[in-house]
């Protein structure tokens, strides 16, 4: 991970707003939903950074849980799981995932070519039902961007070097890197 800067939380929204509206005509949009979590994440940790990350980076964010929209099978339990693993999972049934899941699967589907956009994390889980139990990993725990970082995995476009755009919230400074090792 590189630190580009700390940034406000204005400007937090002004990048997710433009990336992701919530106007935006697909089929399960969650934009709304995502900048009520952004909002909830700046409540409760005040502070944002602007970073750079790399794939080992994106493979240890935690996701929440996540029982597909329209679907048969829960993609994240409710303890959660790493990019890395939620790929790993439909990676390993893919046709059969993609039959029980209609939603997701067209998510992934239209995140697997498109182009790199900011991701949202944070420190540790928000206030909300979805975070209740996720067990915090050496990682970020994600606020938006599950379908696009487990579709960059799937198609193999995850960068190693730190090129993808992250905000987080929450202090950053045991996440922090010196040349590649983690102070």
């Amino acid at each position: 991970m590189q630190v580009v800067s700390s940034v406000t939380f204005d400007e937090v929204q002004t990048e997710f707003r433009r990336e992701h509206p919530v106007a935006r005509r697909h089929q399960g949009n969650t934009n709304q939903d995502t900048e009520n979590c952004l909002e909830l994440a700046d409540k409760a940790f005040g502070s944002w950074s602007k970073v750079r990350l790399g794939r080992a980076d994106v493979l240890d964010v935690m996701l929440p849980w996540h029982l597909s929209e329209g679907g048969a099978y829960e993609l994240v339990p409710r303890t959660g799981l790493t990019v890395g693993q939620a790929a790993r999972l439909i990676g390993a049934r893919e046709a059969e995932w993609a039959g029980a899941n209609p939603v997701c699967t067209a998510k992934l589907s239209r995140f697997r070519d498109s182009a790199f956009t900011s991701l949202y994390l944070s420190t540790h889980p928000v206030p909300h039902d979805h975070y209740a139990d996720v067990r915090v990993g050496d990682g970020f725990i994600h606020l938006d961007g599950l379908h696009r970082m487990v579709a960059w995995e799937l198609a193999q476009r995850l960068p190693a070097d730190e090129e993808l755009t992250a905000f987080i919230a929450g202090d950053i400074s045991s996440h922090a890197t010196t040349g590649g090792q983690r102070t």
